[in-house]
């Protein structure tokens, strides 16, 4: 059941067959920022660091922990990220996911009661400029897709233009079940900071 989430909707996180879904993957693909040469001659890329980040709140909505570019695992463990990519794809889009945070349900600290994702454009290039950029969030690991819940265009996506943060979504737990919200909203922010209080502020 393929299930691609506009935004602002929501699913619950079990599976047809009741299970529940354990392994979470948010995958970036982005690119370089292709710019001309003087008087049009021969081309240079303009390297683009998109940043993935992962904050996780109690059911008080207080931040627990945050798993970003300086801070590669949660303290739980359950909250890994592949690690920084300052560039982006130099030679075109290979396809590839260029930062995947990974999530463990199993692992999850049970004090967590919401885990959101974000992403900041570190070096401040606008959303509309870079060539392509898109955003997976899937059941599964780094190296396989089982399912994916929703995908965000943010490169072409109209709304993205002119900003530099946005909210991917949160998983929440309601009644002791796993559900996500696909958010996919830019913010006005300019750092994750920033981001995450305003994930605090409206999107918990």
């Amino acid at each position: 059941m393929a299930i691609n989430l506009q935004k602002g909707q929501r699913i619950s996180l079990e599976k047809s067959n009741g299970s529940k879904l354990q392994n979470i993957c948010v995958g970036i693909n982005w690119g370089a920022i292709e710019k001309k040469g003087m008087f049009g001659f021969g081309k240079s890329k303009e390297a683009v660091d998109l940043d993935a980040s992962c904050a996780l709140f109690n059911e008080n909505k207080q931040l627990v922990d945050v798993v970003y570019f300086g801070s590669l695992k949660s303290k739980d463990g359950a909250v890994k990220h592949s690690g920084d990519d300052l560039t982006g794809d130099m030679g075109g889009d290979d396809g590839l996911d260029n930062e995947v945070i990974t999530l463990d349900f199993s692992q999850l600290n049970p004090a967590v009661n919401y885990v959101a994702f974000v992403l900041n454009s570190f070096r401040g290039h606008d959303f509309g400029t870079i060539p392509f950029a898109s955003i997976r969030i899937y059941e599964g690991t780094p190296k396989r897709v089982n399912e994916v819940f929703a995908t965000y265009d943010i490169a072409n996506g109209s709304g993205f233009a002119g900003h530099v943060s946005m909210v991917m979504g949160v998983f929440y737990k309601k009644n002791g079940e796993w559900k996500f919200n696909a958010i996919g909203e830019p913010t006005k922010d300019k750092k994750l900071e920033e981001t995450v209080n305003t994930v605090t502020q409206s999107y918990l």
